[in-house]
């Protein structure tokens, strides 16, 4: 069983946060619309903030898409 409660996330664990495939967490975080953060050649994610990310996009006019 897989502990949901670490702060920094993957690529992979950041896609199941957000259930979007990961193709999309990379396009996203490539053009700086995702909040993440490069350590070398891997993307890392931080939990709280991915989640103040999503608040944030649902409260601006309803629900709004992000453009990829």
């Amino acid at each position: 069983m897989q502990d949901n409660t670490h702060e920094i996330l993957t690529v992979e664990e950041a896609a199941e946060l957000l259930r979007i495939p990961r193709s999309s967490v990379y396009t996203l975080s490539q053009r700086g619309k995702l909040p993440a953060q490069k350590v070398g050649r891997h993307w890392r994610f931080h939990r709280p903030t991915l989640i103040a990310w999503i608040a944030r996009q649902a409260s601006s006019e309803g629900v709004e898409q992000v453009e990829m």
